[in-house]
Order: C-alpha cells, then structure tokens, then sequence
C-alpha cells in the first residue's frame, strides 16, 4: 500500500503554531520522522483556520521540501492554495482532492494535466456521499470519464470511496470495500484506490484498533493507498504483514523492517 502521511495538517495544533509562527521546526520534524517510519508521500494541509491559505501552503511546501525529498500532496478546498503549492513542489505532486462536480472537476483536472500531477478524486457530488456501492462506483466512473476528457489517464487517479465513520455509519464499511474491488472493473488501466483512514474511526473507542483493521481489510478488497499515521508502528506492520499475506512481498523474518526501509 501507497503510504501518504497525513501529519503536516493545520488540524494538528503543533502545525497550526508552526504556521502561525512560521517556525519549522515542528513541520520538519514530522517530515523527518513519516519519511523514516516509510512514507511514500506527505500531505501537505494548511488547515481550516489559516488567514492566508495561499501563502501558508507556499511556506509548507519550502520548509517541507528543505528536509525531505519525497513527493506532496497538497490538500485544501482551495484550489487556489493547491496551485501555489504545485509551482514549488520539486517532484509531480499529488492533488488532494475533487468531487464529482463539473465546475471542480474542470479547475482540478486542468491543474493536473499542466503540472503533472495525480488527483485524489472523491466518489460524491453535490448531493453529499451515496450510502451505496452502485452509486460511489457511478460517481467514479464519472471522474474517471471527465479526467480522461483532460488527458489524464485513470491511473493517474486516486478514487476515495469516501469511508465514514463506524460508530454513525457502520453499515457503510460494506458498501465502501464492494466499491474498492469494483472499481478495477472502471477502465484499461484501471484508477488506484486510496482511503483517508482515521475517517472510519473518529469519534470511537480503540481507534488504532479499529484503523489497523480496515486498513487490512481495504488491502485485501484491492486498495491501493491510504492517508495515514505513518508513525503508528502497529498499523505499519500490520500493512507489511496484509503484503506478506496477499502475496506482493516475499517473506523473511524481518519483512516488517524491509517494508519500512525499502520505503525510504
């Protein structure tokens, strides 16, 4: 699975001092310390709260690529914010994200195709998140169909089936893990498949439990990428050892550490 480290995110207080104080001290740390424990990306957020979305994604994106090499996804709502960050991203970066909506979609996937860079593409529209497998599986069949109208091809698409949280929503785990499997069947390549997965867990009891386990179960129904804490320890190995199991590593004894450092 395609680690995006979720912690450079304005919704984290540390981050939101960082900002505020442009110090970067903590937002190098987390750099640091995600890209040593094996992610793949690092999501880039600036968070709800900033003044001056524009130029706090800019100052995130420079400090963060002082100390790390790996490539960004830049996640806001504000596409404006996205497009800053993608002139300084020293790597094709990643897009985090756009709905189902056509005046979006066409702002998004524009973006992507002048700068190279994959999209997180949501499985809702205006109306909000379907409750069913067929309806996501539509929405992201119309993502795919528009992003392809924009030259970019599917596998340059992350679908999110959107997971919600277990304690409100449990009986769309389900739906979401039909949704994964079914859309491979979308296009030739097929979209990759990614989940934001503290999503399924907020607001619950044991949520590291509750993360490690569909993180696993997505695995195994086809996802591709997940946003996550790279820095719980547990949930890494439990990705390593869903690898071991499905086949898409070979085996020794310390495959969890191998899984890690063939990361870095």
């Amino acid at each position: 699975m395609i680690i995006i480290g979720e912690r450079i995110n304005g919704m984290f207080k540390d981050i939101a001092q960082a900002i505020k104080d442009q110090n970067p001290a903590a937002v190098q740390e987390w750099a640091r310390k995600q890209e040593h424990n094996g992610a793949h990306y690092l999501d880039i957020n600036v968070g709800p709260s900033s003044a001056t979305p524009i130029e706090a994604m800019k100052w995130l994106v420079e400090v963060t690529q002082e100390v790390s090499d790996l490539p960004l996804c830049l996640d806001s709502t504000k596409y404006d914010a996205i497009e800053a960050g993608l002139k300084l991203c020293k790597r094709p970066a990643m897009i985090n994200s756009v709905p189902a909506e056509m005046a979006k979609m066409e702002r998004v996937f524009a973006m992507a195709a002048e700068y190279g860079a994959e999209v997180v593409a949501l499985a809702m529209n205006e109306e909000g998140i379907p409750k069913d497998a067929d309806s996501r599986i539509a929405l992201a069949a119309e993502l795919v169909a528009t992003a392809d109208a924009f030259g970019i091809a599917p596998d340059m698409l992350y679908i999110d089936p959107l997971v919600l949280p277990c304690n409100v929503a449990q009986d769309h785990g389900p739906e979401v893990m039909r949704t994964l499997r079914e859309i491979k069947l979308i296009s030739d390549p097929a979209p990759k498949t990614v989940i934001g997965l503290s999503n399924v867990s907020q607001g619950t009891k044991n949520r590291e439990l509750i993360n490690r386990t569909f993180a696993v179960m997505a695995m195994a129904n086809g996802l591709d990428a997940g946003i996550v804490d790279a820095n719980d320890d547990e949930l890494m190995a439990a990705i390593a050892s869903a690898r071991i199991i499905l086949n898409m590593d070979i085996y020794c004894d310390s495959y969890v550490n191998v899984f890690i450092q063939r990361n870095r």
